[in-house]
């Protein structure tokens, strides 16, 4: 996902700054002076490299040389560096045919510093952590690591079902799990209270029940019903009953995570724009139904915030509605608890509804992978085992990220429980993970970034213009879509 308001927001400790996204899809395409920058930083990530990583140590000479560049995603924080030269240290300790140097870019002209070095056929043997967003920026570029997980006998069963699959891109298995944050529903438990309504199902697949003992499908029907009911005007009016006013609206019942609609289209299913031949444009069915329900939420229904009352200071809470406590229920990643305690101290999480009889929880994943034009292959692969074993759980800790690794989840979330005073259901957060959308949303499609910017530019007009025909819309928009990607 592209959380791109939320990427530059202080958050706790634990859940600091692991996955940041590419930049604002308006952006993108207005780099200035790229390359100049590029080399700047080039500079700066062979000055880091040098005074930063230990040197072969004498009768060594022969050891091969590896480069791990950072920071596609995180890692640049001066408490994570350190942290990442001792890892590198300790791999140096317990061998001597593999010596390592770090190279970190910061994140703003770390993107630009690998093209360049790529392109000029000086790239580094790893890069990471980095998510499927950032990854996607560099296409072809990660070697498929399958043939020497097979080779090495590496195990993935210790890792949370389904996780692995976040790393597969097509037919190439660019990474091994390493950090992960699914996607669950945040909701605030006395706004349920206060309206007599029953907390939403924690256990995926059990049915929700009415104060009238009916009980229905936690699905995306079930949350409208809800949501109408929790939106309430300043007179105590809820959508539902005859007088309310959506002028004067002072709780909304629900709000979608906003920032990419590639993501909102995946809270309903996996999918993708590419039909699968790398060429032809498909608006998924689900997607077209999760933006006509974020677009008649707002403009419709009411019981979701236009864009204009999104941005407003009274229900912007630090870049996210929810984090305001004037919102009910509400998707997000995991790591959105950075700001969550703006929301009170009687939130909780509970299951992603389903969709079509379907769950999905769209999963931010962030892992190390090894650059196709690597010349040690085996080498950096031995490496990367060793970063996403041994010494994960003190790169996860400097990180501030969720374990992929099951085993080393319930420290995680003890720690991260210890930020907040209410009593949180994170076992919502570890079934979630077998639910991630397998194919990603943020994964490559043609003219990336043109795509990205053609999506942000229709969600921008969603938020502030009604009465629009939606399905106008999604016509115009896979036009304008597969004009990009026809252009060469």
């Amino acid at each position: 996902m592209h959380p791109q308001l939320r990427e530059r927001r202080p958050r706790p400790p634990l859940l600091r700054t692991l996955h940041r996204s590419p930049p604002r899809p308006q952006h993108r395409e207005r780099h200035v002076n790229r390359l100049s920058r590029a080399l700047v930083a080039i500079v700066l990530a062979v000055a880091l490299a040098a005074c930063g990583s230990a040197s072969p140590p004498s009768g060594d000479a022969a050891a091969v040389e590896l480069r791990w560049y950072c920071c596609l995603g995180t890692g640049e924080q001066a408490e994570q560096v350190k942290a990442q030269q001792k890892v590198i240290e300790k791999f140096h300790a317990g061998q001597r045919r593999i010596r390592v140097k770090l190279e970190v870019v910061p994140y703003n002209s770390a993107r630009d510093t690998l093209a360049t070095q790529i392109a000029s056929g000086n790239g580094p043997d790893l890069a990471g952590p980095v998510g499927v967003g950032g990854a996607a920026a560099f296409h072809g570029q990660w070697l498929d690591l399958a043939p020497l997980i097979k080779s090495s006998g590496f195990d993935l069963s210790p890792y949370a079902k389904g996780s692995a699959d976040l790393y597969r891109i097509g037919s190439v298995q660019e990474g091994i799990p390493f950090a992960i944050y699914p996607s669950t529903l945040y909701y605030k438990a006395d706004m349920f209270e206060e309206a007599g309504l029953a907390e939403p199902p924690h256990k995926y697949g059990e049915k929700y029940t009415w104060p009238d003992g009916r009980q229905s499908e936690w699905n995306y029907d079930t949350l409208r019903e809800l949501a109408l009911r929790l939106t309430v005007d300043k007179n105590g009016k809820d959508a539902t009953q005859a007088g309310f006013n959506p002028g004067e609206i002072v709780q909304y019942g629900f709000e979608p995570a906003r920032d990419d609609l590639r993501y909102q289209g995946a809270a309903f299913a996996a999918g993708s724009l590419d039909t699968g031949d790398g060429k032809t444009v498909k608006i998924p069915d689900a997607w077209a139904d999760a933006w006509r329900f974020f677009y008649d939420g707002m403009w419709k229904d009411r019981f979701i915030m236009t864009g204009p009352v999104f941005d407003s200071e009274q229900f912007n809470g630090d870049g996210a509605a929810f984090f305001s406590g004037h919102v009910a229920m509400s998707v997000n990643f995991l790591w959105s608890t950075y700001g969550v305690a703006g929301a009170g101290d009687d939130w909780d999480l509970a299951a992603m509804p389903s969709y079509d009889g379907r769950t999905t929880s769209p999963t931010s994943a962030d892992t190390f992978r090894i650059l196709a034009g690597s010349k040690h292959p085996a080498e950096a692969f031995e490496f990367l085992t060793y970063l996403v074993g041994p010494a994960a759980q003190e790169l996860l800790s400097a990180y501030g990220a969720m374990p992929a690794r099951t085993a080393y989840q319930d420290a995680f979330f003890a720690k991260l429980a210890g930020q907040f005073t209410n009593k949180v259901d994170w076992q919502v957060v570890k079934d979630s993970v077998a639910f991630a959308d397998n194919p990603h949303s943020e994964s490559y499609t043609p003219k990336y970034n043109q795509t990205l910017t053609i999506l942000g530019t229709y969600r921008s007009r969603w938020m502030t213009k009604g009465g629009l025909d939606m399905n106008a819309q999604l016509k115009e928009m896979r036009e304008e879509i597969q004009a990009a990607w026809n252009r060469s």
